[in-house]
């Protein structure tokens, strides 16, 4: 997957290797994750670990710098303690971000491609509304990929489920418990409730997971994973005059 160029992660380098590599190419990746639940089956890092794998593999193999992940973001609201789980709000968020960018800006950073794979829509409201005095800002969620083909249960209505477990069983095969999944399905309008935060408690009966984790595969994730790095790499990772804002 890599093309072989060493690290060019921001806090594994020097300020002046920083400085030589922005004078080149002024575009940052920044990953952004969450802790949030995801059954009993998935680490709380799920959206984590996954953007961050995705956003480390494109840095090394496009050559393009690479910010620390900033591991915390907006979760679903619950009346339900899912023990270790941590939220920001939507305001929090959003200004942490936009001080960030702020102060690389200033460095000389001119294109901000922010990666999430979280897709609560308060998140993604937050890193939508994200602004620079001068420079770009890309916002993708991979989730935005269109990967129907590559599952059989319903991706839009998923949470830990089919695809997200099967990514985690093709990066992360020892951090999944698929003796615990259990699956767990929500109509769709009553999951976009879910995630739009209209819906305050977890639904009844699940454990912080929806869709058909016993789905998964290893495979399948393989082939998820590829998708997802094809269509950014295409979308994003073109010349500024070719690329969108979106996927």
């Amino acid at each position: 997957m890599s093309s072989g160029n060493h690290c060019l992660g921001l806090d594994e380098l020097s300020w002046v290797d920083v400085a030589a590599h922005l004078a080149r190419d002024p575009r940052l990746i920044v990953p952004v994750g969450a802790l949030e639940q995801h059954g009993p089956h998935l680490p709380l890092g799920s959206n984590m670990l996954i953007v961050r794998r995705i956003a480390s593999d494109l840095s090394q193999e496009l050559g393009v710098l690479l910010a620390p992940t900033f591991n915390f973001g907006v979760n679903v609201e619950t009346e339900r303690a899912y023990a270790g789980t941590a939220t920001l709000s939507r305001k929090t968020l959003h200004r942490a971000l936009n001080e960030l960018i702020e102060s690389w800006e200033r460095h000389g950073v001119t294109e901000f491609i922010i990666l999430t794979a979280h897709r609560h829509d308060p998140h993604l409201e937050a890193l939508a509304s994200l602004l620079a005095s001068a420079s770009r800002i890309r916002v993708v969620d991979i989730w935005d990929v269109p990967i129907h083909d590559l599952v059989e249960g319903d991706q839009s209505a998923e949470h830990a489920g089919e695809a997200e477990t099967s990514l985690m069983l093709y990066l992360y095969p020892d951090r999944v418990r698929m003796d615990r999944a259990r699956d767990f399905n929500l109509a769709p309008e009553e999951f976009r409730r879910y995630m739009r935060g209209a819906m305050p408690a977890p639904p009844v009966g699940g454990t912080g997971s929806v869709g058909r984790p016993s789905l998964a595969a290893g495979e399948k994730g393989e082939l998820i994973y590829q998708r997802i790095l094809d269509v950014i790499r295409r979308a994003v990772f073109t010349r500024p005059d070719q690329a969108s804002d979106t996927l």
